[in-house]
Formats: C-alpha cells, sequence, structure tokens
C-alpha cells in the first residue's frame, strides 16, 4: 500500500475525498489517501500552493508533489522541495477557460454591451464584422492559450498566438520572443493573456505595450493579474486606447471595495471563475501521475523550475 497526503484545506477535502478514492480504486492502486500520515511514510503529497504544508524537508520518502491548482507560482520558488512537482492540468479547468473566454472575445467582436445597456434606446443599425476580419492575440500559448486560440481559430478569427518559445498550431499564426511582442501587439483587436506568472512575464501589458495594440482594442485577462499594469492599463482606458478590459484575475483577490477597476465604466469585473479545477477530472489526472510514479514512467504536466512553469 502506498501512503498519499492530501495536503490542503479542509473544505477542498470534502470536494476531493470521493472522487480521488474513485479514482485510485479504478486505476486499481492500493493507497491509504489521508490528511493525516507521518511525513517520513509519505509516498505522493497532493498538494494547494495555500495549505499549511511549507516545508517539504520532512517528507524523505515522498516521490513528486500533485498540485491542485494550474498556476504554481506560490510554491516553485520553494527551496525546501527537491522532488519533481507537477501542475495540474485538468481537462474540466480547460473546457471551463475555451467556454469564458470564447463568451467575453464574442461579446466584445459582437458589440453586445451597446445592445443590453442602451439607456436612449437608440436604433444603432450598425452590422458588427465577421470573424474573419478580427484580429485575435493570445499571449500564452501553454495548454490552455492552445486551446482557446484553436477553438477562436475555429470560429473563422484572424488569431496571433504569442509565446517566449516556438509553438506551432493548425489556424493560429504563431510567434514568440521579445523580438516578435511588437508585431504581434499591432496584430490584437482583442487580447487575451494567458501567461504564466513569473518575473519575466510581469506587466507585460504596460504603458509601452498597450501603445502598440490597435486603438480601441479590448482586454481580456483570465490568466494572472501581475500580466497588467493595473495604473497604465487605467490612463490607456481613459485616453481610449483600450476601449474595454474584462479582468478576472488581480495582483490582490478578492478585489479590495477601494480599487478603481470596480467603479470604472470600460471594466468588467468577474470574481475568477474563469476556469476553475473539477474534482472529478483533477482527480483522474492526479491519479495517473500516482499510476506513473509506481510504475516507474514518467511523470506528466512536470514544471521547469528554471522557467517557473
Amino acid at each position: 500500500m502506498i501512503n498519499v497526503l492530501f495536503a490542503a484545506r479542509s473544505e477542498r477535502w470534502d470536494i476531493y475525498e470521493q472522487p480521488l478514492r474513485r479514482a485510485l480504486k479504478a486505476a486499481g492502486i492500493d493507497a491509504q489517501l489521508s490528511q493525516d500520515i507521518p511525513p517520513e511514510e509519505v509516498d505522493y503529497i497532493i498538494y494547494a500552493p495555500n495549505s499549511d504544508l511549507q516545508d517539504f524537508g520532512p517528507y524523505t520518502r515522498a516521490k513528486a508533489v500533485l498540485n491542485l491548482w494550474a498556476g504554481v507560482e506560490k510554491i516553485v520558488g520553494n527551496d525546501t522541495l527537491k522532488i519533481p512537482l507537477a501542475r495540474m492540468v485538468d481537462p474540466g479547468l480547460t473546457k471551463g477557460m475555451v467556454e469564458w473566454v470564447t463568451g467575453h472575445t464574442m461579446r466584445y467582436h459582437l458589440g453586445m454591451d451597446s445592445h443590453i445597456v442602451n439607456p436612449d434606446n437608440e436604433w444603432d443599425h450598425r452590422s458588427p464584422p465577421l470573424a474573419q476580419e478580427r484580429g485575435v492575440l493570445m499571449l500564452g500559448m501553454g495548454a490552455l492559450g492552445t486551446a482557446c486560440a484553436e477553438v477562436l481559430a475555429g470560429l473563422g478569427f484572424r488569431v496571433t498566438g504569442w509565446s517566449r518559445s516556438p509553438k506551432s498550431v493548425n489556424g493560429v499564426t504563431c510567434l514568440h520572443g521579445a523580438d516578435q511582442l511588437e508585431d504581434a501587439l499591432g496584430r490584437g483587436e482583442i487580447v487575451i493573456t494567458l501567461l504564466p506568472d513569473t518575473p519575466a512575464t510581469e506587466n507585460t501589458l504596460n504603458a509601452e505595450t498597450l501603445a502598440q495594440l490597435p486603438k480601441g482594442a479590448f482586454i481580456i485577462n483570465p490568466g494572472r493579474g501581475p500580466l497588467i499594469d493595473d495604473d497604465a492599463l487605467l490612463a490607456a482606458l481613459d485616453s481610449g486606447q483600450i476601449a474595454h478590459a474584462t479582468l478576472d484575475v488581480f495582483r490582490v483577490e478578492p478585489l479590495p471595495q477601494d480599487h478603481p477597476f470596480w467603479r470604472h465604466p470600460k471594466v468588467t469585473v468577474t470574481p475568477h471563475i474563469a476556469a476553475d479545477t473539477r474534482a472529478s477530472t483533477a482527480s483522474e489526472v492526479i491519479v495517473e501521475n500516482i499510476r506513473r510514479g509506481e510504475a516507474g514512467e514518467p511523470f506528466i504536466n512536470l514544471v521547469d523550475r528554471e522557467l517557473g512553469y
């Protein structure tokens, strides 16, 4: 029997216990799954970075830390973590993100806000452009960015994907590296940010890069709050350089009540709901890595500590 420690807050245990037990049984893995196992007896750690466990030193037998979150910025720099770290790539989370991003992209593309909120009862008969006439920029072409880009390209949008390293995705113009960022920004009438949160990506959208977007561009950020310089975005909204921004993630969450985003007429705040890990599908991903570890196979979704994701 192997020992699997669930190191997350108690409310997550209530959500994950039964899905994890079902997934372990389906995989034929004989395991003790518990929130309380002596550190020296733990084989795998199912982990949320906001748990009380911050010192991995005593877990001398553990083979891997299996993160419940897609983001690893709160754990990747932990100096006590010496064993493999796998981030969460959950099919349920990916589907949720695709649906949320597609919905808000279509909202901006079709100009739906002006129809939903029309206090003057204006009869504006202008038709929106076709998707093939609209440029969408995906900043970040990891698993989530790629999935969203593929769906938007399938709808006919002119999709450009930008990432730090080269990527190739059917139907998407892929650019990479700092020297191609300006070119990418110039194509972004609707910009979606799905980059990881690292020192290299902080304030990717700042005063300089926002100015490189087409005037009247729209911003959608379901990625990470630090990807955008808040003050620069507010200034770009006030000047009309940016027409509107939909923000799902923030530097401080919940977003403080006195933050200007709440009151700005060109900002839509959503409460970090773009995508969430689904216990049923996430449990299957976690158990697959446990199976791989016991079979001597490579773990999936491993984090590159130098890159930070």
